[in-house]
């Protein structure tokens, strides 16, 4: 690999979801922005939000219903400033959303809604489990597609702003890392140009992580390919504190399906009235919590992994055949046309359905601001841990987290590049040494594939010590077999992952044997109680 001319910019941002993409048309106004992604530009956990925003839009909801049902949800992890900053400054920012071309579902025949404003634009409510009141905007049911679809538009119009497509990054670029003695600053990264097959360095004053989460580190997961947990991965790598690596989302339902790559049923199905249905046919989600089919994802994940021990069936069966069809239809296009293309009607037929790792609530240590310990370095949405989500996220507040931290980690960064000094100095160029061109790349592969199954057999929806010790044993001889392979051969797409997949779970494994606890997405059955006197606070890991 030659070593390329570096690429000098105001602002770097690694990331092309909502967080990425709301932060470059901010900066943009104020500098040079290169907005790096390792895929196409609209492949991102962003564009597979399939539920919607949340956000007090309503005349009958509230900040303080909102706020009380993230707390609630949040199991006592959650950071109450922040939850309030978020919810209360989410509806300006979902109007300049709308702003930008957003188009959400609107109501029909909305006159006689008792929970819209008189003279606003009247948008077609939906309701998840946990929260108390209709919030949830949506655009029919792939939301996250319209918002990349119109965010893309307007980053496309910015002179400001260079996209790169198929640039995976591989590590930040700190003065710690050179050998400064100074205090730990972000002064870039290195990319892999997959097209080209080069590393190039990025230089920038201020970096924003703006990379998902990290789903495909288990077997099943709702997550496309490309969630890896690089941020996190990275960050860790640089000295960034990672918390509450514990706390996984399994979403209750994806489609169980060799053919559907683990397809997701929204939540927004049973918000609209879809029944659990266990083996014998009948409801279940009454003998678990009072919200029924509309409990909080943990307790629903945890009540199917249940089920589905206790009768020794492969799935349970997510029931909206009791209503109207052409209410279905409309309600949920995409979910509709998908399923029949694998042969499932969901109008007359029950959908099989097994839970998925779906959501990271712990991350990037940062505040409600998106700043890191590390200065020059930001971070906003899911690879970032601000303290909304606590031990349990609320459906559909990740957008809206990824939206106003994305917002203010702009105003922030703003106000901070003017006073940062360009590196008068080149930054090291990538160096290659003697490394050779991988020759098993089976080994890549099969490691992978080990990652995966071993996080979802010893570190999935119920835990043990047992299985943790034993999952943390493997890891670290992954690491070591891993680590090997990145130093004796040239980096590759699938070897940057696989290394950054192995730090994810590790971080989880150690995270999860830390909280001698159970509480919200961490359940144990060797402390099966939640204990608030010596854990309720975060989980914080280091690299030492």
């Amino acid at each position: 690999m030659t070593a390329q001319a570096q690429r000098n910019f105001d602002f770097l941002v690694i990331g092309s979801g909502i967080a990425g993409l709301t932060f470059a048309l901010k900066v943009a106004k104020v500098g040079s922005v290169a907005l790096i992604t390792k895929k196409h530009r609209a492949e991102s956990n962003t564009n597979y939000a399939q539920g919607g925003i949340a956000a007090v839009m309503a005349k009958d909801d509230s900040f303080e219903l909102h706020v009380r049902d993230t707390l609630e949800a949040g199991a006592g992890l959650c950071k109450e400033d922040v939850v309030l900053t978020i919810v209360s400054e989410g509806p300006a920012l979902v109007r300049e959303l709308i702003d930008f071309g957003v188009k959400f579902t609107q109501a029909e025949n909305s006159g006689d809604r008792p929970d819209q404003n008189v003279g606003v634009p009247t948008f077609d409510l939906g309701r998840e489990g946990g929260h108390s009141k209709r919030r949830v905007l949506h655009a029919g049911d792939i939301t996250g597609r319209e918002i990349e679809r119109a965010l893309l538009v307007q980053a496309g119009k910015h002179k400001n702003i260079t996209v790169l497509e198929d640039f995976l990054a591989i590590d930040l670029i700190t003065t710690q890392k050179l050998g400064s003695s100074e205090a730990n600053r972000c002064l870039g990264c290195y990319a892999l140009d997959e097209k080209r097959n080069v590393v190039e360095v990025f230089a920038a004053k201020i970096t924003l992580l703006a990379t998902g989460g990290s789903g495909k580190v288990y077997l099943y997961t709702s997550n496309p390919d490309i969630a890896s947990g690089d941020g996190v991965a990275m960050a860790y790598r640089a000295g960034a504190g990672i918390a509450d690596m514990e706390f996984i989302q399994f979403h209750p339902t994806c489609l169980f399906d060799p053919k559907a790559k683990s397809f997701l049923i929204s939540e927004a199905v049973r918000g609209e009235g879809a029944v659990l249905r266990g083996k014998d046919g009948e409801p279940f989600m009454k003998r678990y919590h009072k919200l029924a089919d509309l409990a909080p994802r943990d307790i629903v994940a945890r009540a199917i992994d249940a089920e589905m021990k206790k009768t020794g069936a492969n799935f349970v069966s997510l029931d909206i055949t009791h209503k109207d069809g052409e209410f279905v239809k409309k309600r949920f296009p995409n979910i509709y046309a998908r399923c029949l293309e694998l042969g499932y009607d969901m109008t007359t037929q029950p959908l099989p359905v097994v839970p998925a790792a779906h959501y990271q609530c712990g991350g990037v240590v940062t505040n409600v601001d998106g700043e890191t310990d590390i200065a020059g370095l930001l971070a906003a949405g899911e690879v970032a841990c601000t303290g909304l989500h606590g031990a349990n996220r609320l459906a559909s507040n990740s957008l809206l987290e990824a939206l106003v931290v994305a917002h203010r980690a702009a105003e922030v960064a703003i106000k901070k590049h003017s006073m940062v000094e360009a590196s008068r100095s080149p930054l090291p160029p990538w160096e290659t040494g003697h490394a050779a061109d991988p020759d098993e790349l089976v080994v890549v592969t099969h490691n992978w594939d080990e990652i995966r199954r071993l996080m979802w057999d010893y570190v999935g929806i119920v835990r043990t010590d047992k299985r943790l010790l034993r999952a943390r044993a493997r890891i670290q001889n992954l690491q070591r077999e891993i680590n090997q392979f990145y130093w004796d051969y040239k980096v590759t797409p699938d070897l940057i992952e696989l290394r950054n997949l192995a730090v994810v779970a590790e971080l989880i494994i150690e995270s999860a044997l830390q909280r001698k606890e159970s509480r919200g997405l961490h359940y144990t059955l060797d402390y099966p109680e939640r204990d608030d006197a010596n854990w309720g606070r975060d989980t914080v890991l280091r690299k030492i």
